[in-house]
């Protein structure tokens, strides 16, 4: 019992670590959302925000469906086709959301596009994701446009 005692007391001691200041980790998640944000199309032809309340976040696929739903009720408009189906696949890489959209290309105007991918990184950054990631959308058509990784200058 003797030559346990002075094992316990450099135990208790401590074995040298010292506490560190605090490290900045970068910016934190959002936290709990009321909502999820979808952008839609104003009057003016401008992408703008619209807060669907939910209560949660949800997914990029969750929030993607509901903008091929439509903006309901609002002043807003959208720019892409009605689809029976409005589901969407994603999958992540390092650097880039995919996404494989139930539409052809030509079902979706230029500001379309921008609503799925400033809707698409909306999502992902309140998550807690990176500002810097890309969007590539697929359509159910191969195009050249498949290929192209798109940002949201909404979201910086």
């Amino acid at each position: 019992m003797r030559r346990i005692w002075p094992v316990v007391a450099l135990l208790v001691a401590g074995c040298g670590v010292q506490p560190s200041g605090v490290d900045d980790g970068g910016e934190a998640p959002t936290g709990v959302a009321p909502g999820v944000t979808l952008y839609f199309v104003d009057a003016r032809g401008e992408l703008q925000p619209q807060l669907r309340k939910t209560g949660r976040l949800g997914t990029v696929s969750e929030a993607l469906n509901l903008l091929l739903l439509g903006p309901g009720g609002s002043d807003l408009r959208t720019e892409i086709a009605p689809v029976s189906t409005p589901r969407v696949v994603v999958t992540t890489a390092p650097d880039v959301i995919r996404l494989m959209v139930p539409l052809a290309a030509d079902e979706v105007t230029p500001r379309g596009i921008g609503q799925i991918v400033c809707t698409t990184l909306g999502v992902h950054v309140q998550s807690g994701g990176a500002r810097d990631m890309k969007v590539q959308i697929r359509f159910t058509q191969a195009t050249p446009e498949s290929d192209v990784e798109r940002t949201c200058p909404l979201i910086r």
